[in-house]
């Protein structure tokens, strides 16, 4: 009798079947994170009386509608948003042009200098992310009241600019830039800040993104400080002004949906177009 060799079925690698797990758990979190999203959205193209209508039980005009209206995102214009997320930007930007001064500088010197009491000092940094800022507004809004900072964009701006996060992100990565090229700079006669300027900020760039972006969306999404300190409508931020749309007795979700969507949009566009920068940040340490 003539031997039949029958072949071997192959199965699946393990490799493949690990990326088509991770890949479906990847698509469940994005999923899971996008449908709120989507439908805050959808209910801030309805009138507001309909925005609980088909919550339950669930169905397909829960996440769409075939009556989309504008008229929540009109009704914003009449309302104090508009000034509100003009001064959000405003203290937003102000806060990482002078947070990223700040940060980088002490980064630069809890890195780059030997001297005692560094390590001390930079345990001290580390804490100052680690307790939350709420815990600390009253007492310190208190203080900024005697110094007559209050319904100041200085007072808004200012406990932003440094950041205990920024600065370990920041030194973090400028300890893993090679010491031979601070040799080189300071055999070409460069002093501290030339190499500051012409070495670590240039080599640095996603660092820097990264830790603006932190910075950026500190003072963005930050409520408890704005609402202690901007108490009138010069100085109203997004969050705050977002709160006041609810009234007392009414709340038109429609309204108060379209308007939690201009406050999430705006950084969501923010982050997007400096996503890779943001990685590359928070991925490695610095140069190989």
């Amino acid at each position: 009798m003539t031997r039949v060799d029958i072949p071997r079925r192959r199965g699946i690698p393990r490799r493949a079947v690990l990326f088509i797990w991770t890949t479906l758990l990847a698509v469940t979190v994005g999923v899971a994170f996008f449908v709120p999203l989507w439908w805050s959205f959808i209910n801030s193209l309805r009138p507001g009386a309909e925005t609980f209508r088909y919550l339950n039980p669930l169905q397909w005009q829960t996440f769409f509608t075939l009556t989309p209206t504008f008229d929540n995102y009109l009704a914003l214009l009449d309302s104090e948003l508009g000034r509100a997320i003009l001064n959000s930007l405003f203290v937003s930007l102000v806060t990482v042009v002078g947070g990223l001064a700040v940060c980088a500088t002490a980064a630069f010197a809890l890195s780059a200098f030997r001297f005692r009491g560094r390590t001390a000092l930079f345990s001290v940094v580390i804490l100052s992310f680690l307790i939350p800022f709420d815990a600390i507004a009253i007492p310190l809004a208190d203080m900024f009241r005697g110094w007559n900072l209050q319904n100041t964009f200085v007072g808004l701006i200012l406990p932003g600019i440094g950041n205990g996060m920024a600065i370990f992100l920041l030194r973090t990565f400028f300890l893993a830039i090679p010491e031979e090229l601070v040799e080189a700079g300071r055999l070409d006669g460069l002093g501290w800040w030339g190499i500051f300027s012409r070495i670590y900020l240039p080599l640095s760039r996603p660092a820097l993104i990264g830790a603006g972006l932190m910075l950026f969306l500190f003072q963005w999404q930050a409520y408890v400080w704005p609402l202690l300190m901007g108490t009138d409508a010069d100085h109203i931020l997004g969050p705050v002004a977002l709160s006041n749309l609810q009234g007392q007795f009414q709340v038109d979700y429609g309204v108060l949906f379209a308007a939690s969507m201009v406050l999430v949009l705006i950084p969501l566009a923010i982050i997007l177009g400096f996503q890779r920068y943001f990685i590359q940040s928070v991925s490695t340490t610095g140069l190989k």
